[in-house]
């Protein structure tokens, strides 16, 4: 069949499947390259040679020759790269996941689409089975120490700006309660863990412990840079709210949460934690008339 004998909507699609399958073969290559295991290796050349082969299946209807997009394709690799394999397969899954349903629309005009829609829902099968990564193992304990550090240092921050009002101060005693949360936390993640028969409860805790501190000094650093506590308080939720939106981002794709409860859950919990210990630190500071 002649891409002249399809409908406008199918040319389109068409191409733009072509462009994707370009994009997918040169990306699994590049990827390919950056692993060690011989046997996940195998697997993404394997997916990148049937991605070049569906990219001049369609060309041989298109009659059209596309470049990879390599500004995308660079993108998607530097995420891989800060965010990890998992993150990656995940959103190649959510690719392909979009290039089967676009396959099955067209099936009814090219019935070679059916072979290609095998191939895509294998690759799915094939790269989840290679999820094996170890910082995904212990994301329990990467949203503990997170969700504990937001809502506990946030509130701890809304309480002490009313109450001291003084950035430097806010922010020496919001470390010191931040640090020693961390080590509490971490101890206790590694008692809870070796109770349970565990034999990675240290690596848990310090799972746990890093994403403490790591959200500690994220909260902290406003009201060591700026003057006013209270701009510093604003910017310090903020960024809380960026936390929360990146890691539930994040989580959702590695693991195929629902974004949007998450985020909506675990923002609501932090600010709303933050502004009743701002109305308690206001509350404090008039009854017992205490300036610092």
């Amino acid at each position: 069949m002649e891409i002249s004998n399809l409908g406008s909507d199918s040319k389109k699609q068409l191409l733009k499947d072509q462009q994707d399958e370009i994009n997918a073969h040169v990306l699994y290559s590049k990827v390919a390259a950056r692993i060690k295991d011989p046997k996940n290796k195998d697997v993404f050349l394997a997916v990148s040679k049937d991605e070049l082969s569906h990219y001049n299946r369609i060309k041989s209807i298109t009659g059209v020759d596309i470049k990879p997009q390599m500004f995308k394709i660079h993108w998607m690799v530097l995420l891989i790269t800060i965010f990890g394999l998992t993150f990656g397969i995940k959103l190649f899954e959510k690719g392909e996941s979009k290039a089967i349903q676009s396959y099955k629309d067209l099936d009814a005009n090219l019935a070679f689409m059916d072979d290609m829609i095998v191939d895509e829902e294998r690759h799915e099968e094939e790269l989840i089975a290679m999820i094996d990564e170890e910082r995904l193992n212990y994301v329990g304990s990467i949203v503990l120490g997170l969700n504990d550090a937001l809502v506990e240092l946030t509130g701890a921050l809304a309480g002490y700006t009313f109450a001291f009002q003084n950035a430097k101060l806010i922010a020496l005693t919001g470390l010191i309660t931040g640090i020693s949360a961390s080590l509490s936390m971490a101890a206790s993640e590694y008692l809870s863990t070796r109770q349970e028969g565990g034999d990675d409860a240290l690596k848990s805790a310090l799972y746990t412990g890093s994403a403490y501190v790591f959200t500690v000094f994220l909260l902290i650093l406003p009201f060591l840079i700026l003057s006013n506590p209270f701009i510093s308080l604003l910017v310090a939720l903020t960024v809380a709210v960026m936390i929360i939106f990146l890691f539930n981002y994040y989580i959702s794709v590695a693991k195929d949460y629902n974004f949007k409860k998450r985020f909506v859950e675990m923002a609501t919990i932090s600010l709303g934690v933050a502004g009743i210990s701002f109305l308690v630190g206001i509350i404090v500071k008039q009854f017992f008339g205490i300036d610092i």
